[in-house]
């Protein structure tokens, strides 16, 4: 488990949040955030300048919850934003970000700062997502969040692609993907029938 409380000393900590799509990854993040604050902890968030579904400079959950933060357009760009004073880090859609988020994870945390991570640890085909697998292999913390299948109701790890594009990176919420258990998810969106095109109202991401 990661530690619930702040960083300890000039300790640096790597914590990881992954899971589908509406698994309630972003709620994770902020919900530490929150927490981070009222222990007086200066914190920071970042986003990718992708990733501009809900608001430019907010993290904000599938289900309203949002904390402020800074785009960027890429990783590296947080190292030089990041403030001295600042103990946390929060780094969301890390996905879109690329494989130089490692090594300024890296950085981050070797400079004695918690840094909290959060992504999807695999695409619409079932294959993991760099550069969140990296990021889990050299965090001291990795929490797998669920969400829960439209289709059965079920635990659910895959995230659902419903339109037809061949782009792995395609930004959208409900109108474009939903979360489906490994029984009830297809890599190909060719093969989603149109009664299968639920509305993704169930869990957060």
């Amino acid at each position: 488990m990661y530690r619930s409380s702040s960083v300890v000393g000039d300790t640096g900590w790597i914590e990881v949040i992954c899971g589908s799509m509406f698994s309630g990854k972003t709620e994770e993040l902020i919900r530490r955030l929150v927490r981070a604050r009222i222990a007086k902890q200066q914190v920071q968030a970042f986003k990718p300048s992708l990733d501009d579904r809900f608001a430019k400079d907010h993290v904000v959950s599938h289900n309203g919850q949002r904390i402020p933060s800074t785009e960027v357009g890429k990783a590296e760009d947080i190292l030089r934003l990041v403030q001295d004073r600042t103990k946390v880090v929060a780094i969301d859609e890390a996905q879109f970000l690329g494989m130089g988020l490692v090594d300024v994870v890296e950085k981050l945390a070797n400079q004695g700062r918690r840094v909290i991570v959060a992504g999807l640890d695999q695409d619409y085909r079932g294959i993991p997502f760099e550069p969140v697998p990296q990021l889990m292999a050299i965090s001291e913390s990795v929490t797998k969040t669920m969400a829960v299948c439209v289709v059965c109701g079920q635990p659910a790890n895959r995230t659902q692609r419903l339109v037809e594009a061949e782009a792995r990176v395609l930004v959208g919420t409900s109108d474009a993907y939903e979360a489906r258990c490994r029984a009830c998810w297809t890599p190909d969106p060719h093969q989603v029938s149109p009664g299968e095109r639920t509305s993704a109202g169930a869990g957060v991401g």
